[in-house]
């Protein structure tokens, strides 16, 4: 439907607009007291909503209540204060024209030369954690209409979203009002001020649809604010950036409390870290290289200091390819796990917390990059992925905390069904495989891996690899695969290294000469039904 037509040439020029009167709703109160003080100081009359009003009548000032100009109560909580044709006759009657200002006359309104809003704190109240209702009614309503009105009339009207923009009104006020190009300008911030709102708000409804399990969006809108310019991409000829999402709980979040500036690839290997240690429930450590893991391991049973042992028995796995790697560990760094790490060239530590005496010991490793997750960090519920022209969705591929009782539901193909303490070697081994880019193998004894294949273009030079990684340490363990063998000579490679545990989902073609070879050698295999790519 198109909107009103009015021929131009009714237009009355203006410029300069001196400020009479002013209504003022905000929800930061920052800076507001001088700005209010100024207006009254030059003869402005206030017009103000609830704590806003509040608050300038303690300072002593004099304001009108918005009820006292709608002659309608605030109701329903509040959720109903400005929305009045005495407010919004106010805002976007244009004096520019004869018609308006004797509609005005009419009706007995008179009109707002300046508004100042902001709006609820809803982007704060989501990065808080609160959910459900308590972020519903964070959503302003009254507030954008107001912005948008006045914004749309900015030819009469100075709209104010942003205590930034209070010193060039008090300036103004002494100079007898605000010019056009002035008024156009905090417009223009206006609307972009409603504009990423209602994108935090959109956000927030399709994440909450995506948890919810109901269909993917159709629209989708990601919003992201520049947090630093980095030194370098991937490599050095590269620009870079990272960008903080509305509503994330990230490594993009994490502050850092020590080191060298963080890189882009720094950034890769702490969040693959992150995914990498908090798939496990108990004490666990990833140490990631190039975006892979080069060691992955829980506490061992009964470790007087859990965390430095889950790192000891990570570090265990490939030291030499832990030289200058990222470090995550999914509880707080303790002293001893710090002095573990005295004579360990690292890259970056994260974790969500750190004891004092440990950060005092990385004190003296200086370029060491130390990050402490936000308190309400969380995995992500949804990955995105850019594609050229677009973006790629999915459903984050992420396990229940009670993922060892899994191993009861799996297929058992051949052999014999372990004792609970294999059982959890084997849920174990199935959660670090997922961490690993494909096609990927993993060698798990005890909840630690002891061999890795990873990123292969064939799942048989995967079993090499990690059978070589492994060397001694590979007779006796579990392997586990993130997908099905095509063919037995993987698992002949897995079982020639004295590997007696094989973890797979099956559905290949050829599954019944896979099980048949692990069945020949006297191997248990298990079916799990569900892979684990990661590209």
């Amino acid at each position: 439907m198109a909107g009103p037509t009015i021929d131009p040439a009714l237009y009355r020029p203006r410029d300069a607009v001196a400020i009479r009167r002013a209504l003022i709703s905000v929800s930061d109160k920052t800076g507001l007291l001088p700005l209010a003080q100024a207006l009254a100081a030059d003869g402005v009359e206030l017009v103000s909503t609830g704590g806003s009003a509040a608050l300038l009548r303690e300072a002593g000032l004099d304001v009108k209540d918005v009820a006292e100009i709608t002659g309608f109560p605030e109701s329903l909580g509040g959720r109903v204060k400005t929305l009045h044709p005495s407010v919004h006759a106010g805002l976007l009657a244009d004096l520019r024209l004869e018609d308006h200002e004797a509609q005005l006359a009419e009706l007995g309104i008179r009109p707002f030369e300046l508004v100042v809003v902001n709006l609820y704190p809803f982007v704060e109240t989501v990065a808080s954690g609160a959910t459900g209702d308590a972020v519903v009614e964070q959503i302003d309503i009254g507030g954008p209409a107001m912005v948008r009105a006045s914004a749309k009339n900015f030819a009469n009207v100075a709209i104010v979203v942003s205590p930034e923009s209070y010193p060039a009104i008090i300036d103004a006020i002494g100079q007898g009002g605000t010019t056009l190009s002035q008024r156009r300008e905090l417009a223009a911030r206006a609307f972009a001020h409603t504009a990423a709102y209602d994108r935090a708000v959109s956000t927030w409804f399709a994440d909450e649809t995506l948890a919810d399990g109901v269909d993917l969006p159709q629209h989708l809108t990601i919003r992201a604010e520049r947090l630093e310019t980095l030194r370098y991409g991937e490599n050095s000829h590269q620009r870079a950036a990272i960008y903080t999402r509305t509503g994330g709980h990230g490594i993009a979040q994490a502050t850092q409390l020590q080191g060298k500036e963080m890189s882009y690839n720094n950034y890769v290997d702490a969040d693959a870290a992150l995914r990498a240690a908090f798939d496990m429930v108990k004490p666990a450590v990833a140490i990631i290289k190039h975006a892979n893991p080069c060691g992955i391991a829980i506490a061992a049973p009964q470790a007087l200091d859990p965390i430095a042992s889950a790192h000891l028995r990570a570090h265990e796995c490939d030291p030499v390819s832990a030289f200058g790697g990222v470090i995550a560990a999914n509880r707080t760094v303790t002293l001893k796990m710090a002095e573990n790490l005295r004579d360990i060239f690292t890259e970056v530590i994260v974790a969500p917390g750190f004891e004092p005496e440990a950060l005092e010991v990385f004190k003296l490793k200086k370029n060491l990059r130390v990050l402490q997750l936000p308190d309400d960090w969380r995995q992500e519920p949804m990955d995105v992925r850019l594609v050229s022209g677009g973006l790629l969705l999915q459903d984050a591929d992420r396990f229940p905390a009670e993922v060892e009782s899994l191993v009861d539901g799996w297929e058992l193909v051949t052999g014999e069904m372990p004792d609970d303490a294999a059982k959890s070697n084997l849920a174990f081994a199935w959660k670090a495989c997922r961490a690993v880019k494909s096609n990927a193998i993993v060698l798990a004894q005890g909840s630690a891996t002891v061999g890795i294949g990873m990123g292969q273009v064939n799942r048989v030079d995967s079993c090499r690899l990690a059978v070589e990684r492994a060397g001694d340490r590979a007779a006796g363990s579990v392997a586990a695969s993130d997908a099905f063998f095509p063919f037995a000579d993987g698992p002949q490679v897995l079982i020639d290294a004295g590997i007696r545990t094989i973890i797979q989902p099956g559905g290949s073609v050829r599954d019944q000469e896979v099980v048949d070879a692990a069945k020949a050698a006297g191997v248990t295999m298990f079916f799990t039904g569900e892979r684990h790519f990661f590209h």
